[in-house]
């Protein structure tokens, strides 16, 4: 018998072990667990992801344009907005339960033989991420899948992911964020990114600050890999405004591709795209120019929840994952853009990890007059920074008293702010709920989005 409180009771257990945030520096226990486990990790190619922000997305291209090519794909994403099989995917859809459950019970006993050694050593045992990357890699091999795009947990030296080694190694903008874990500049974090390029793979990479530019640069030729930047080698050479998204020319390492249509607002996924096309040249041998048609049917069916989502109309809610300054700038920009709010009203909640007040103070930079009012709420997590600091850091920051409103529960939030959107007669308002993936999980399902 297995049914979603199968799932749910597997999820139970995980949630047990050491929790996400904190994050193991090691790699030790995962090459015992995939040496007890017969190393799934070598049972096929992997396209290995990582960067500060645009994981996620450009995860996501890049396995829709595998799957035109008929290839079937593993991928693995983090974190999950409704339902952890999210995290593990099958050629485009979350594992069945019904897999996820059997493949865990079959690897339970082999990694209660990598916790007891780890306890006799006096080390903790699996974390929570570490063993749902070796549950994604088993499940995987299980299939089997012709290649995995696998996006890292956090930096790469050490992620738990890094026991895969990438054919192509992946890494989107770099920008400062859980600088407590990687560093205090994006220098030291190209450190930890540049860990999952390995010898006989491949870099590509997003163009990056000089700092980290050098860092990776100097990896690649260390390790004798081949490199290519975006910036440098590939590129988006234009792209306007479309119904749904844009059109997007991007000159790649093989070819160029103009007029692409890509169904997700902003430059920043237009860059993804960019990075998604050489990482798939890349893949496919380097010197190949992808099909056209291939590519533009692989293009034509990527999402992207969470991003940049327009979740319910009348008036337009839109729900973003941006959790960083960068991230908040680049979505305030592409929502400029795409969206013609006459007045917005964003619901924001942050992560005790983040900089909240930089985040906070992009958001007033970048939305300028289109929002006045804000509402200030927090997600269940028990890391939500409460309602009330955030609102009071705001008011700090020149938000002004008047036009912060702070709305504990979630749900009351979208209420106040949905009321608000429509003072306007002219139905041109909108919500904007973002600040953190966990924040944005919850609208989500509030407002009836319960797939990903």
């Amino acid at each position: 018998m297995t049914d979603e409180f199968s799932v749910e009771s597997v999820y139970a257990e995980l949630l047990g072990r050491a929790p996400e945030n904190r994050m193991e520096p090691r790699l030790a226990p995962l090459f015992r667990a995939m040496d007890v486990l017969g190393e799934p990790n070598k049972a096929f190619p992997i396209i290995h992801v990582t960067g500060t922000n645009g994981k996620t997305s450009t995860a996501r291209m890049i396995e829709s344009v595998l799957r035109a090519h008929g290839l079937s794909t593993g991928r693995y994403t983090s974190p999950h907005l409704s339902k952890v099989t999210e995290r593990i995917s099958i050629d485009g859809h979350p594992v069945p339960d019904e897999t996820f459950v059997r493949i865990w019970d079959e690897i339970r006993p082999y990694l209660q033989i990598v916790d007891s050694e780890l306890e006799a050593a006096g080390e903790p045992r699996l974390t929570y991420f570490e063993c749902l990357t070796i549950l994604g890699f088993a499940i995987f091999a299980d299939q089997p899948v012709n290649v995995a795009v696998i996006e890292v947990g956090l930096g790469g030296i050490t992620d738990a992911t890094n026991v895969g080694d990438g054919q192509v190694s992946v890494i989107t903008p770099i920008s400062l964020d859980h600088t407590d874990l990687l560093g205090e500049t994006t220098e030291d974090i190209a450190y930890e990114k540049a860990g999952i390029i390995k010898p006989g793979g491949y870099l590509i990479s997003a163009a990056q600050p000089l700092d980290a530019a050098q860092v990776l640069l100097d990896k690649a030729k260390d390790v004798g890999v081949p490199f290519r930047f975006e910036g440098v080698e590939f590129g988006v050479e234009s792209r306007t405004v479309a119904v749904g998204g844009q059109v997007v020319s991007i000159q790649g390492i093989a070819g160029r591709y103009p007029e692409l249509l890509v169904p997700l607002h902003g430059a920043h996924q237009a860059q993804n795209a960019a990075v998604a096309v050489a990482a798939l040249e890349a893949f496919f041998g380097g010197e190949k120019e992808l099909d056209f048609e291939v590519l533009q049917e692989g293009f034509s069916n990527v999402t992207s929840p969470g991003r940049l989502e327009v979740v319910r109309t009348a008036p337009t809610i839109v729900v973003d994952a941006a959790h960083n300054p960068d991230g908040i700038k680049a979505s305030a920009a592409a929502l400029q853009e795409a969206f013609t709010f006459t007045r917005l009203v964003p619901v924001v909640g942050v992560l005790k990890e983040k900089d909240a007040e930089e985040i906070l103070r992009q958001l007033k930079e970048s939305l300028g007059g289109m929002a006045e009012e804000f509402c200030f709420t927090q997600s269940n997590s028990p890391r939500a920074v409460p309602a009330a600091e955030l609102a009071e850091l705001a008011v700090e920051l020149g938000f002004g008293e008047d036009n912060v409103h702070i709305a504990e529960k979630l749900d009351d939030a979208l209420e106040w702010a949905v009321e608000r959107a429509e003072a306007n007669d002219d139905l041109s308002g909108g919500v904007l709920v973002t600040g953190s993936i966990t924040l944005v999980a919850e609208a989500r399902i509030l407002l009836g989005k319960t797939e990903a």
